[in-house]
C-alpha cells in the first residue's frame, strides 16, 4: 500500500525556490509515496508569531489544519516550518495533522537512509536551529547524505552555530545577524566544499546570498535537491 503524503512546500520555497518542492515530489514517489499538493495551503503563521502577532497566527494554523487535516502524514522540506506546527499551532488551539520535516520522514517513517541518490561533488552541511532545536532531527541529513553515491561529505565546523538568519531576526537585528553569517562563511570555505546543503531555503538563501556577494562559488543546494539526484536523473548534480 502507497503511503499518502501532502507536500506543505510552505510559502519561501513555493515563491523563490521551486525546485525544491519539486525535488521532494521526485523523491518520495520514486520511494513509493503518493504525494499530493493542496492548492489551498498557504502561510504556516510563523512570521506572525514570531513578531508577536499572535491572534494574527490562529487563522493561519486553523487553515493548516482544515488543508491538511484528511492526510496520514504531511512532509515539509523546512524544519523551521515543521517545527511551527508541530510545536506552535497546539498553543494556538489547534490539534495539526502529522507533520514532518523531510530527513525524519525519511528515515523515522519510511525506515530509508540509501534513497539511491547520487551527486558527485564535495558537500558539506549546515543543521538548521529548528530542526536541530526545536525538532531534534539530529544526524538523520547526514547519514542521509553519507549513503549518496559519490558525495564527499565533509564536516561544517562549528556546525550548530546559527547562520545569523532567524526570519525577521535578519531585519530586526541586521548587523548582528551580518557577523553571525560572516563567522558562518568562514566555517564553510574552510572546507573547501563546492555546496553547502541545509534542510531549510531560509538559512541557505541569507547563506549562499552571502557567499555569493563574495564570489565564492559556492552553491547552496537544499538537501532534497541532492536526494533526488541520482545517476539516470541527476537534477542538480551536474550543474
Amino acid at each position: 500500500m502507497r503511503v499518502k503524503v501532502a507536500l506543505f512546500a510552505t510559502c519561501l520555497t513555493d515563491t523563490f525556490f521551486p525546485e525544491t518542492a519539486r525535488a521532494v515530489v521526485r523523491l518520495l514517489e520514486r520511494l513509493g509515496c503518493s504525494v499530493e499538493f493542496p492548492l489551498d495551503q498557504t502561510c504556516c503563521g510563523q512570521m506572525h508569531f514570531n513578531t508577536g502577532y499572535r491572534e494574527l497566527s490562529k487563522p493561519l494554523a486553523r487553515k493548516y489544519t482544515d488543508v491538511f487535516g484528511s492526510y496520514d502524514y504531511v512532509v515539509a522540506p523546512s524544519g523551521s516550518c515543521a517545527g511551527m506546527v508541530r510545536e506552535v499551532h497546539p498553543t494556538l488551539g489547534e490539534s495539526p495533522p502529522r507533520t514532518f520535516e523531510l530527513a525524519e520522514f525519511l528515515v523515522d517513517v519510511l525506515g530509508v537512509i540509501d534513497v539511491g541518490a547520487w551527486f558527485p561533488h564535495r558537500v558539506t552541511y549546515h543543521p538548521t536551529c529548528h530542526s536541530l532545536r526545536m525538532l531534534g532531527v539530529g544526524d538523520k541529513p547526514l547519514a542521509l547524505l553519507r549513503a549518496v553515491k559519490a558525495l564527499d561529505l565533509v564536516e561544517l565546523p562549528d556546525s550548530t552555530q546559527c547562520c545569523g538568519f532567524g526570519g525577521t531576526f535578519a531585519v530586526k537585528n541586521a548587523e548582528t545577524s551580518t557577523a553571525m553569517l560572516a563567522d558562518k562563511m568562514t566555517c564553510v570555505l574552510s572546507t573547501g566544499a563546492e555546496v553547502v546543503s541545509a534542510g531549510d531555503n531560509s538559512c541557505l538563501m541569507h547563506i549562499g546570498g552571502g557567499l555569493s556577494r563574495l564570489r565564492t562559488g559556492v552553491r547552496p543546494v537544499h538537501l532534497a535537491e541532492i536526494l533526488a539526484s541520482t545517476e539516470e536523473d541527476p537534477w542538480l548534480a551536474t550543474r
